[in-house]
C-alpha cells in the first residue's frame, strides 16, 4: 500500500470513523464536541511561527509536559501548539498549561492530506514534534512539502509494532525517510526505524524522558497530611493504576484475598479511562465494597475499603498516598502503563505479565529488583500481603526504583539539544 492508496481509502472509511465517534460518545459525550477540529474545520484563531506538539492521549501529554516546559523557557519568542486525539488527553493539556498564554490547543485533525494541509496552513509552524509513536503518513508529507522539520521525540517502536510497519513498507519507509529526526529511547529501537527506512544520519538514540519526570516536593507531603486527615497513616494503602476493562475485577477479588489477613487495607483504584468511572464504580458496590468516590469529595473513613479514584490530573497524588503500586494496563494484553511514576516516589511497584510497551524499563526495574510480575488476583493479593508484612523489603524495592530513575536521566536534555538544531535550521 502507496499512500495515495492509503488516502483513499481513509476517505472510505470516514463513514466508520463517525459510526465510531457517535458510538464512543454514547459513554464519553465529550466525543461528540468539537467535531470540526477533526477536519481542520473552524478552528479558533492561532498565533504562528512557532512549535507543533503532537501528544495523542493522557500519557503522552505528560510525558511531553516537561519538554514543553523547557521549549517555552529556550524559546521565549515562539507559541508552542499541543495537539492530540481524545477528549481526556484534550483535559490534560488543558489543566496542565491553564496558566500559559502561549500554548494553544486543538484536536489533531484525521490524517486527509486536505484536512492536514488545512491545519498546518492554519498554525505554520516553524517544527513538528511528535511524541512517542503517532505518526500520521499525510500530516508529515504535509510538513515536508511545507519545509517544516518533523521531529519524532521520545520514540518507541516493539518488534510488534516493527512487524506491523513492514507489512506496510511502501507506505511507512517513505514517511520514515521524510522525517527529520527520530529521538529514540534505545538502540534496539533505533535500528528497527533504520530497518524500515528512516535515514541513518537523522536517528539519535536520546534516551526515554520518562526518567526525567520531576516529582513538587510538596506532593508527598501533602498526601501523608491527607492520609493523617483520614486516620489511614497506620493503615496498609495499595494502588491500582490505569486499570482496563478486566483488570477491575481481578484487583478487586485480590483486595478482597487481602482483606481476610488485613482488614485495614485500603484500596485506591484508579481507571485509566474517565468514561469507565462509573461502571467501575458499580462493580465496587456490586461486590460488596464500603467505596468512596474522590470526586465527591468525601472523606475516607476506618470503614471504607475502596477509594475510587475517578479525578483527572491526580495520578502522582493517588501514587503517593499509596505504599505499594500496582500499574494496569499490563494483566490485558494491552502493553502496560507508565512504570516508572510509582518508581519516581520510590514506591515497590507491581505488574501483569503484559508490560511490551516498556520492556527496556520494565527490564531495568525487574534486574534492580524493583518490580514484582504477577498474572492473577491470587498472585496480585500474595504480592502486596507479602510487601505490608515486609516493610523492610518494600523500602528496599523502592529505593532501587528510584535508582533506576536517577542512573538514567539526562533524556530530555539530549532531546532538547536535538531540537534546537532543528530549529536553528528552520
Amino acid at each position: 500500500m502507496n499512500r495515495t492508496l492509503y488516502t483513499l481509502l481513509f476517505h472510505l472509511g470516514l463513514p466508520w470513523l463517525a459510526v465510531r465517534l457517535w458510538l464512543r460518545s454514547r459513554k464519553a459525550p465529550a466525543y461528540a464536541r468539537r467535531i470540526g477540529e477533526r477536519f481542520a474545520l473552524g478552528l479558533a484563531p492561532m498565533s504562528r511561527g512557532g512549535i507543533w506538539v503532537h501528544a495523542v492521549s493522557v500519557g503522552e501529554s505528560i510525558a511531553a509536559a516537561p519538554m514543553i516546559r523547557q521549549l517555552l523557557a529556550e524559546h521565549p519568542g515562539l507559541p508552542i501548539t499541543v495537539t492530540c486525539m481524545t477528549p481526556t488527553g484534550s483535559e490534560r493539556i488543558q489543566a496542565l498549561f491553564a496558566n500559559e498564554p502561549r500554548i494553544q490547543h486543538c484536536y489533531l485533525p484525521y490524517d486527509l492530506p486536505w484536512a492536514a494541509g488545512r491545519f498546518l496552513d492554519h498554525v505554520q509552524p516553524r517544527l513538528a514534534v511528535i511524541m512517542e509513536t503517532e505518526l500520521w503518513p499525510n500530516h508529515i508529507h504535509q510538513c515536508v512539502r511545507r519545509n517544516i522539520p518533523v521531529a519524532l521525540a521520545n520514540g518507541r517502536l516493539s518488534q510488534r509494532s516493527a512487524r506491523g510497519y513492514a507489512r506496510f513498507a511502501r507506505l511507512t519507509a517513505p514517511m520514515l525517510a521524510e522525517m527529520s529526526l527520530l529521538a529514540v529511547q534505545t538502540e534496539a529501537e533505533a535500528q528497527r526505524f533504520r530497518d524500515l527506512g528512516a535515514r541513518p544520519e537523522c536517528v539519535q538514540v536520546t534516551g526515554s524522558i520518562k526518567f526525567d519526570l520531576s516529582i513538587d516536593p510538596a506532593l508527598p507531603v501533602s498526601a501523608q497530611q491527607l492520609r493523617e486527615q483520614w486516620q489511614a497513616d497506620g493503615r496498609p494503602v495499595w494502588i491500582a493504576a490505569s486499570t482496563h476493562e478486566g483488570e477491575d475485577a481481578v484487583v478487586l477479588a485480590a483486595h478482597r484475598q487481602l482483606l481476610d489477613s488485613h482488614a485495614d487495607a485500603l484500596l485506591i483504584l484508579v481507571p485509566r479511562h474517565q468514561e469507565r468511572f462509573d461502571a467501575v464504580h458499580g462493580l465496587c458496590v456490586e461486590r460488596g465494597f464500603d467505596t468512596v468516590r474522590r470526586s465527591s469529595g468525601l472523606a475516607v473513613n476506618p470503614a471504607t475499603q475502596v477509594l475510587l479514584g475517578d479525578t483527572m490530573g491526580e495520578l502522582l497524588f493517588m501514587y503517593a498516598l499509596a505504599d505499594i503500586a500496582f500499574v494496569g494496563g499490563s494483566l490485558v494484553s494491552n502493553g502496560g502503563h507508565n512504570l516508572l511514576e510509582p518508581a519516581a516516589l520510590a514506591k515497590p511497584v507491581i505488574s501483569g505479565p503484559h508490560l511490551f510497551n516498556f520492556l527496556e524499563i520494565a527490564a531495568m526495574l525487574r534486574q534492580a529488583g524493583a518490580l514484582k510480575e504477577v498474572d492473577e488476583a491470587q498472585g496480585l493479593a500474595m504480592a502486596v500481603r507479602e510487601l505490608i508484612e515486609l516493610p523492610v523489603a518494600a523500602k528496599r524495592m523502592g529505593e532501587a526504583g528510584l535508582a533506576v530513575m536517577r542512573a538514567n536521566q539526562g533524556a530530555l536534555g539530549r532531546l532538547l539539544v536535538a531540537l534546537g538544531g532543528l530549529l536553528g535550521r528552520a
